[in-house]
């Protein structure tokens, strides 16, 4: 048993468990491919209301959705070195109290969208949100190895997000956005599953390492970032991006294949942990470029 019900009550929640409960650095990254998808939907400055009250809608949105994975994930929690500290998980907040906090954080998300953003925007925040919370947290994850290449896209939304509220209408360079991250994911996740492989295996989550072995997962880090390096070119390909988004993907690209390639040969045992950590800076720096790209040699984005 994970942790008993004496050591659970002792605790009392604080505000730093709440913040904690929205999983405040996953949603940054998802606020800042959001922030981007905006900027990148229109040729000068996007609209402040837009800005400002699309990203809290969003981020409220996707911090109710990181409280249900508590909810729904706080056994296997326990029984995990790397989340066994969270707040549900260690009790210092309550079913009730937790279930309330997200309810009221996505409601509050989805009403900021719907009156001041746009209803496209709002209900694919709330598809996002019902695609990562439910399908994935309560279905996905515990039922196939492909947990996260099918749970992944619920992720990969923010961009869309973003160029929906500016635009109020969905756009193949949006979608494009999306594809991306996509195609990141798994080789991002199944870089830390390896490292995590005996915790997912005790707990029976099926991920790949656990289902398949280290060997087969590390050919399919490899293959994803092939795909997925292949698919970064394509903003440059498509003109919404250029020359510097494409020097950008390039090298960027280039770094996360060593790592692929290095968790291949199987010579470095850090190289798991290394490749996930690499792979969150890839994805901002990549995402920036774009952005700093965008308004030094601006494409048509119709």
């Amino acid at each position: 048993m994970g942790v008993s019900t004496d050591m659970a009550m002792t605790g009392k929640a604080t505000w730093r468990d709440y913040k904690e409960l929205t999983k405040p650095n996953v949603v940054l990254l998802m606020i800042l491919t959001s922030v981007i998808g905006m900027f990148m939907a229109v040729p000068g400055m996007v609209p402040l209301d837009a800005l400002i009250l699309g990203n809290l809608g969003i981020a409220l949105c996707a911090g109710a959705a990181a409280a249900v994975n508590h909810l729904v994930d706080q056994q296997v929690d326990q029984r995990m070195a790397r989340t066994s500290q969270r707040p549900v998980a260690q009790g210092r907040v309550g079913t009730l109290q937790a279930s309330l906090f997200a309810l009221v954080l996505g409601s509050l998300g989805m009403a900021i969208l719907l009156i001041w953003v746009n209803a496209l925007t709002a209900w694919l925040t709330f598809a996002s949100l019902v695609g990562y919370a439910f399908v994935y947290t309560m279905f996905l994850k515990r039922a196939t190895p492909q947990n996260i290449v099918i749970g992944g896209l619920a992720g990969a939304a923010p961009p869309l997000l973003g160029w929906t509220a500016v635009t109020g209408e969905i756009h193949g360079h949006a979608l494009l956005l999306v594809l991306i991250i996509f195609a990141w994911t798994p080789p991002h996740f199944w870089a830390l599953a390896i490292h995590r492989k005996d915790e997912y295996a005790a707990v029976d989550i099926p991920m790949l390492p656990v289902t398949h072995g280290d060997a087969f997962t590390r050919l399919h880090i490899l293959l994803y970032t092939i795909i997925m390096f292949l698919i970064t070119l394509l903003p440059f390909v498509t003109r919404l991006s250029g020359p510097l988004y494409l020097l950008g993907a390039v090298v960027l690209g280039g770094g996360f294949l060593y790592w692929a390639v290095e968790l291949m040969r199987n010579r470095n045992p850090s190289a798991p942990m290394e490749t996930f950590k690499y792979s969150i800076v890839y994805l901002m720096a990549l995402f920036v470029i774009m952005l700093v790209d965008h308004y030094l040699f601006p494409m048509t984005t119709t």
